[in-house]
């Protein structure tokens, strides 16, 4: 089996090394670039790990923060997802005894 692969996006810790503590210094550095992007934008960017991002816009980063790829994107091994169902029996604890019971209907008919 293959180990499936992740990365971590060190975008907010280069981005602290060289002085910048908000994400509206970025802004202007990527406009001068020619990355227009809106301040929503920016700040996805920063805080959250981009799924899609475009060459030019790694390359401005990279440029910016006067830093290498591999500082930026660190390569990481994706952990592995846990089975529900391995853990629980291992517990010896299934659902069932957490199941709901059924409610009687009683009829008063007098």
């Amino acid at each position: 089996m293959t180990a499936r692969l992740d990365y971590k996006w060190n975008l907010r810790e280069l981005m602290a090394r060289q002085g910048m503590f908000q994400t509206t210094h970025l802004r202007p550095q990527l406009a001068e670039r020619g990355i227009a992007l809106s301040d929503s934008q920016v700040y996805r960017l920063v805080v959250d790990k981009p799924e899609r991002l475009s060459v030019k816009t790694l390359v401005a980063l990279i440029d910016i923060l006067g830093c290498t790829m591999e500082e930026l994107i660190e390569p990481v091994a994706a952990a592995q997802p846990q089975r529900k169902r391995a853990a629980a029996a291992a517990d010896g604890v299934g659902v069932g005894e957490f199941r709901p019971k059924r409610a009687k209907i009683v009829t008063d008919r007098a």
